[in-house]
């Protein structure tokens, strides 16, 4: 296996010394780079340039050409899981993904079956191994999925939702019928997590995009109790090197010790959650990976740099801190303005390692 060049964000998650804060953005291939959007036109399609290895992995390396990121992520979408259980992922410009076949009845949710990876997701599972390859050891790279509840959510909704209706009125109308598909679906996103560690994935993400919709009770009963069974069941070391977990609940800073508690290695935050304060109340278990607004990004270079400054010196001096936006980037974003971002990192970050 090649040897790793940059491993300061595998050290960072484990909490182990760095020389500067490691950064990477959630979304970093995506549509605010003019290369992306290049590449998509080529494809044809969102999902053909998901499906086509290479095609991932180009726009996969992308940002690292452009950017000193210390981390690549694996380029897909949070939902091929529930669209190789057959219901027919597909995107419409300008309104996000949608589904062909919607989830709503008992009957509906046992036809569904435990997804499994290396005959139904293999494109997958192609794309990780041909990216490790090409990354030959440069950065780590980062494999993912959906949690669980968000996979629900789209697969009841059938797309993106603001009021949360369908799959609310199953939760609370047919809990049962909701904890056998967020069952089936955590089995699933442990066969699919664990199958990219096994095809070279170095990390692994769960992003919970809509945990934060919940309350406290259904949270702790509906979304963190199945990303505790994927945590335990995931393979945290491969040819005797950890690999780190992350949760990430977008608006879940109430509920930061409750996550911790799982046995994760890092959690993601927002912006709505003072990474300082975060770190006082977990910062022993876990590191903490975030958490600057991505809006910033559309300010002067001079206000991001402040931004960046503002959130180092809140975590303070030490390791055990990922910097990264509070969620995507968006598509409308300054390139240029991506790379004031991540420069400032680079540059300000180092005087908060002196002591490690």
């Amino acid at each position: 296996m090649t040897e790793l060049k940059n491993d300061r964000f595998l050290n960072a998650l484990l909490k182990q010394p760095v020389d500067r804060t490691p950064i990477w953005m959630m979304r970093q291939a995506g549509r605010y780079l003019p290369e992306y959007r290049a590449s998509r036109k080529d494809a044809g399609s969102f999902m053909d340039l998901c499906k086509n290895e290479q095609f991932a992995c180009d726009v996969t390396l992308q940002p690292l050409e452009r950017y000193p990121l210390d981390a690549a992520i694996l380029f897909s979408d949070i939902l091929t899981i529930p669209d190789a259980m057959g219901l027919g992922l597909y995107f419409e410009t300008g309104e996000g993904p949608k589904f062909k076949k919607v989830i709503r009845t008992a009957e509906e949710v046992q036809s569904l079956s435990v997804v499994n990876t290396k005959s139904d997701l293999n494109y997958v599972l192609k794309a990780v191994s041909t990216i490790r390859h090409e990354l030959n050891g440069r950065v780590p790279l980062i494999g993912f999925s959906g949690s669980p509840w968000t996979l629900a959510t789209y697969m009841v909704e059938g797309g993106s939702s603001k009021d949360f209706r369908h799959v609310k009125g199953m939760m609370y109308a047919q809990p049962e019928v909701m904890h056998q598909l967020l069952d089936v679906l955590a089995d699933s996103v442990i066969d699919y997590l664990n199958a990219q560690i096994d095809a070279g994935a170095q990390a692994v993400q769960i992003f919970d995009t809509w945990g934060g919709v919940l309350s406290h009770n259904a949270y702790q009963t509906f979304s963190l109790k199945y990303m505790q069974k994927i945590v335990n069941g995931l393979n945290r070391e491969r040819n005797g090197v950890k690999i780190p977990v992350i949760l990430f609940t977008k608006g879940a800073g109430q509920w930061l010790e409750s996550m911790a508690e799982t046995g994760c290695d890092a959690l993601g935050l927002d912006w709505t959650t003072d990474i300082g304060q975060a770190r006082a109340r977990v910062g022993k278990q876990v590191a903490l990976q975030g958490n600057m607004d991505p809006s910033v990004l559309y300010a002067s270079p001079e206000r991001i740099r402040e931004e960046v400054q503002t959130i180092l010196t809140s975590y303070g001096k030490g390791t055990g801190h990922v910097f990264n936006l509070g969620h995507g980037i968006h598509q409308f974003v300054d390139p240029e303005h991506a790379k004031a971002f991540i420069e400032a990192v680079v540059e300000l970050s180092p005087a908060f390692h002196l002591a490690d």
